[in-house]
């Protein structure tokens, strides 16, 4: 019998958090025949010399498992990508190093998954490591709408159910089964028919919004997505950037790649009138808490940021290039 599917993570400088993946992953097996591949992104911390002593193996069993050492950070995607390429399993899970599945969450989301051919991928509900909710469904591809009710606080004024299905985020309970348009890249379950057919990431992006792009191009490729809250998975969150960026240089790359698939995937109309509305919400925020005397040096981080990217809008011309590095 054939293996089903194949679990895929990406590890830099993972140490601790990379171990505590696989114990859970050992310790909450999928029924379902599977394998493991780990692509090491040219870690530099224990990561590599602890799998080559076979602290991997250990761990798993007798669960297959491959191990990849790349000579350089490739970026998320396309490690991911390097993995899918390397299996020809039907079902394919991509699974951050620094979460951790809980008792029955892969077979709960290969259950979901199978329940509908259409299904193209399906996601679990994330929490954070003190068991509160970690949003991770949003709106996509944004719209002014959105910013404007989120940014401004108009929100307030609708209908907790209404904004909820408006806006999702910290706006909706996460609470049950729906289709979405889009899924956090922490933990994906992906059909391999969906990946053939619409491609894998997006290798552009090194690191962040390439999930929000592989999302956006499943749905528009007429594919389900869809979250699963019974499959719950803790999420470490973010833990890999935060060695190499300071929080700010972390949010300012995370502006600059979601602007950047904005670019990619909208028309410019839409990429300058987002980035004007943002700009708007920014501006007030800034100026209500000048008026209260509170700080503000977050806001100016956003309006600085997004005055960049229209100027870089309104001139046209294809989107920058991004500097790589995790």
């Amino acid at each position: 019998m054939g293996i089903e599917l194949s679990i895929i993570i990406v590890n830099w400088n993972g140490g601790e958090l990379l171990r505590r993946c696989l114990g859970c992953l050992a310790e909450n097996s999928p029924s379902v025949s599977h394998e493991v591949i780990l692509v090491d992104n040219a870690s530099t911390d224990e990561s590599v010399p602890w799998l080559r002593a076979g602290g991997a193996r250990e761990l798993l069993g007798a669960t297959p498992l491959r191990v990849v050492e790349n000579d350089e950070n490739l970026g998320f995607a396309r490690a991911n990508n390097q993995a899918i390429a390397l299996t020809s399993a039907p079902l394919v899970f991509l699974l951050n190093s620094d979460a951790d599945l809980t008792p029955g969450a892969v077979d709960t989301l290969v259950a979901t998954l199978k329940s509908d051919p259409r299904v193209g991928a399906v996601g679990p509900r994330l929490h954070n490591t003190d068991g509160t909710l970690q949003h991770s469904v949003w709106r996509n591809p944004p719209t002014v709408r959105e910013i404007l009710l989120s940014g401004s606080g108009a929100w307030r004024l609708l209908p907790r159910r209404l904004r909820g299905e408006l806006l999702l985020g910290g706006h909706w309970g996460h609470d049950r089964r729906r289709d979405v348009p889009m899924l956090f890249g922490a933990a994906i379950l992906a059909r391999r028919e969906m990946i053939d057919a619409v491609g894998g990431l997006d290798e552009r992006f090194h690191m962040y919004s390439e999930d929000v792009e592989w999302c956006l191009r499943i749905k528009r490729g007429g594919w389900r997505l869809v979250f699963e809250p019974a499959a719950v998975v803790v999420h470490h969150g973010g833990q890999s950037a935060l060695r190499r960026w300071t929080s700010d240089e972390k949010r300012r790359v995370q502006f600059d790649t979601f602007f950047q698939f904005q670019q990619y995937s909208l028309p410019r109309r839409r990429v300058i009138a987002n980035q004007l509305a943002v700009c708007f919400v920014a501006w007030g925020q800034k100026t209500w808490r000048l008026m209260r005397g509170r700080p503000t040096e977050d806001v100016q981080l956003v309006l600085d940021a997004h005055r960049e990217y229209l100027r870089r809008a309104l001139r046209g011309g294809p989107p920058r290039p991004l500097a790589g590095g995790m």
